[in-house]
């Protein structure tokens, strides 16, 4: 993906970069536009242990991130990280249009799928707790050449985990 920030920012971090320096205030939003993906929306973040492209993250107004599972029932905003952004550093990470998030490799999706997430993977949802705002695009199957595994996923500032059981 190669996003590029169309609004005017001053000091602008590339979107798929990771800071070890904060290079704006946290929570700061911008629109990005990539060749192939559309126009998103991405939300500036702290980052987390263990993060990698595509993890999917919880955060609250301290905006510091935490891998997002679903199963803890926690209602956070959650967002799409665009870099291994880990602990102590700095990034990007998406709120709107369509991500690519990491998910189990051994997770089947159709299309227009709700999801659920585990340590920041998504998942098929088991529980009914499912992260709103968030469906996947194509249809993703179990056998992927990515690594990580990845799918397609439409979002618009998702949130989670809602018990539709």
């Amino acid at each position: 993906m190669a996003y590029i920030i169309t609004d005017t920012v001053a000091g602008t971090q590339g979107i798929a970069d990771t800071s070890t320096t904060q290079n704006h205030p946290l929570g700061t939003i911008v629109r990005a536009k990539d060749p192939t993906y559309g126009e998103g929306e991405f939300i500036y973040l702290q980052g987390i242990g263990s993060t990698i492209v595509g993890s999917i993250v919880e955060y609250d107004t301290s905006f510091v991130t935490g891998l997002e599972t679903t199963a803890l029932a926690t209602p956070r905003p959650v967002a799409v990280s665009m870099s291994i952004n880990v602990a102590s550093s700095y990034g990007w990470y998406q709120i709107g249009g369509l991500a690519l998030t990491a998910k189990l490799s051994t997770t089947s999706f159709a299309a227009g799928a709700a999801l659920a997430a585990s340590a920041g993977l998504a998942i098929a949802v088991a529980s009914g707790l499912i992260i709103n705002g968030a469906l996947v695009a194509v249809v993703a199957s179990a056998v992927s050449v990515a690594a990580p595994d990845l799918t397609t996923v439409m979002i618009n500032r998702p949130h989670g985990p809602s018990d539709v059981s």
